[in-house]
């Protein structure tokens, strides 16, 4: 069950906001329609449902709001606008990806584009999808993890007519399976033959929340609007003269003195009332699905001023009449009137037999006529910190950026190496890593750095987790997957760098400059330690800000910006050497270190000594800072 209370955007500059207080319940084991003109508000009512938007109010699904609820995607099912999923993935990697994030086993992935008709395309990219499939495909990753309420923004928008036929059968077998179905539309007739209740909002706030039945009866078809003290008498008497004249006229009683009346016009009405002497408050021509802020069209307009006129010097020159039966045939009763439809003939501008069953809400199809929804879900995965590795691995062998990256790293690296051995003056280390001294980074580093920046910049650009909630979220458990997926990424790079370089030196230069350095192992260390350093600063300044533009910028301002900052630190006259690092610490474990271990400290702290590395460690400490900051304000807002 869904119950918002009092949704209101934040307001815009000096416009007022685009949702202002909308209260509403969407009942389990019934589709609910949020019906409005463009512009509205039901997109932005559906976002603040989410969390998505900031404003005032709450949603509660199932008595709970939506950050209370530990795994959101398994509550509601969302679809917002287009899949946000990388053009370049197919149909089945990104329902995969999403199985890894929420934690439903992969065999879910074949049930759900079984159902939703998508087998023959499970192997096409999103990019090329058409406007019904990628329909299908959100729906899919909405049924994906087997929610109870389903959340869907204009699903039969741009769809044929079979093909929305189709998706309002999947809405209706869910809701007959006991969930809860909530979907926004602009077309009136589409919400009153496919939902079980139709909230209308007009302008951001809410003007109408009926069932389906009354809305179509109400909101649907031309009426007169008629607002009279002798309500029901009236009534009778219009249904009296319709039945007369063989005239197809549908009068319903409304809450209080109030009227609607279908087939008839409103200079008919004034002029029953005016000979029979009933007093009339309102009379006015209503259009279908304008609301009851609906304005009068200028004939109408134009006949009930001629009328009421009327009416008026009418009461004041007579007395008012009596109830009795030889003033009116028609008897005074507070019985509501009831519908005539009395076969005869009928103007063109009056809805006959036929209008009327036109405009009824079509039957609800059988529970036999449904399509099939997937098999529920018996046994859920038990949270796991490897769920997800499992999404990030996914995530990023399902696009071929990385490949391409990776070869472009390798080739780069390589036909530098070569050209530096040419120009000559290059020391080996430098040589066997292609990095010339004119440049910040090696390739491999800015590869590593771009890999990571990609890791979270792609998220935002193309959210996979959208059906969790529509955002990425700021997870410690996600962050430290990306961290170890972009770790041994950046490590593979680095050796498969400096064996292309070796392998490209001995096949062009000979044996001459393949020689392994005597300090292999600090160098070794400084490398790995730089390429690693680098994906993961990507990684983290990406999640920061956003952007894989950011990432890489951040990877960049390490060398430019703060490698000359830390140059001048320790060329200060008031820095001390940390001389005798590796002995003093020795000495205090008071113990040996096995396999030579002293010597690695000591690499270790030359590494860390050293402007690039000293550079690379502060960086990364003031991003970590800064996403475990942002973390915290999103998790108190």
């Amino acid at each position: 069950m869904i119950q918002a209370i009092g949704l209101t955007s934040n307001p815009r500059k000096e416009l007022p906001p685009a949702v202002d207080d909308v209260s509403f319940e969407a009942r389990p084991g019934r589709v609910t329609a949020l019906l409005g003109v463009p512009g509205a508000g039901k997109t932005t009512t559906l976002r603040l449902m989410l969390e998505l938007q900031r404003g005032r109010g709450i949603t509660y699904f199932r008595g709970r709001p939506l950050h209370r609820i530990a795994h959101p995607s398994r509550e509601v099912g969302v679809l917002l606008s287009e899949v946000p999923g990388h053009p370049a993935r197919t149909i089945r990697g990104q329902l995969g990806m999403v199985c890894a994030a929420v934690g439903v086993p992969i065999r879910r992935v074949d049930e759900v584009i079984e159902v939703v008709g998508l087998v023959s395309l499970r192997d096409e990219r999103l990019g090329t999808l058409s406007r019904g499939m990628d329909r299908r495909l959100g729906l899919a990753c909405a049924l994906l993890s087997d929610p109870h309420t389903l959340v869907l923004d204009d699903p039969a928008g741009g769809l044929s007519v079979t093909e929305g036929r189709w998706l309002h059968g999947i809405l209706r077998a869910h809701a007959a399976h006991g969930g809860t179905v909530l979907f926004s539309t602009d077309d009136p007739k589409e919400a009153a033959r496919t939902a079980d209740r139709v909230i209308t909002l007009e302008g951001g706030r809410l003007v109408a929340d009926q069932e389906a039945a009354d809305f179509a009866r109400t909101r649907l078809r031309a009426r007169v609007a008629v607002r009279s003290p002798h309500a029901a008498r009236l009534g009778a008497l219009l249904a009296k003269e319709a039945r007369a004249a063989q005239r197809s006229v549908e009068v319903v009683r409304e809450d209080g003195n109030r009227l609607s009346v279908y087939g008839s016009t409103c200079a008919d009405i004034g002029e029953t009332a005016f000979r029979h002497g009933i007093l009339v408050h309102r009379l006015a021509d209503e259009t279908g699905d304008m609301g009851p802020h609906a304005t009068l069209p200028a004939e109408g307009l134009a006949s009930a001023t001629v009328v009421t006129s009327a009416l008026l010097t009418s009461a004041s020159a007579t007395s008012t009449p009596t109830d009795d039966a030889s003033t009116d045939d028609a008897p005074a009763t507070d019985e509501p009137a009831t519908a005539v439809a009395a076969t005869g003939a009928h103007t063109p501008d009056e809805p006959g037999p036929a209008t009327e069953a036109r405009t009824r809400p079509a039957a609800l199809p059988s529970a036999r006529d449904l399509p099939q929804l997937p098999p529920p879900i018996a046994v859920r995965q038990a949270p796991s910190p490897l769920r997800p590795l499992r999404y990030e691995l996914r995530r990023a062998t399902g696009v071929g950026t990385g490949y391409l990256t990776a070869i472009t790293v390798l080739v780069t690296s390589a036909l530098l190496s070569v050209l530096l051995a040419r120009i000559g003056h290059t020391p080996q280390p430098r040589l066997l890593a292609a990095w010339p001294r004119e440049c910040p980074l090696p390739p491999a580093a800015l590869g590593a750095g771009l890999l990571g920046a990609l890791a979270f910049g792609e998220e935002f650009r193309h959210p996979a987790l959208a059906t969790d909630r529509g955002t990425v979220p700021r997870r410690l458990g996600l962050l430290a997957a990306k961290l170890l997926v972009a770790s041994v990424t950046a490590l593979a790079l680095a050796v498969l760098t400096v064996g292309c370089d070796l392998e490209m030196l001995y096949l062009v230069y000979g044996r001459e400059l393949v020689g392994v350095p005597a300090d292999w192992l600090p160098l070794s260390a400084s490398w790995i330690g730089l390429t690693v350093g680098c994906a993961w600063a990507g990684v983290l300044a990406a999640g920061i800000f956003r952007s894989t533009t950011a990432g890489l910028a951040a990877v960049l301002a390490v060398p430019v910006v703060v490698v000359p900052l830390v140059q001048k630190t320790l060329a200060g006259p008031s820095v001390r050497k940390a001389a005798g690092f590796s002995e003093r610490l020795r000495e205090l474990l008071l113990m040996q270190w096995p396999f030579g271990g002293a010597r690695y400290i000591a690499a270790g702290a030359r590494l860390v000594a050293q402007p690039v590395g000293g550079a690379l460690m502060l960086s990364l400490t003031a991003l970590l800072c800064a996403y475990l900051l942002t973390t915290l304000r999103s998790r108190v807002r």
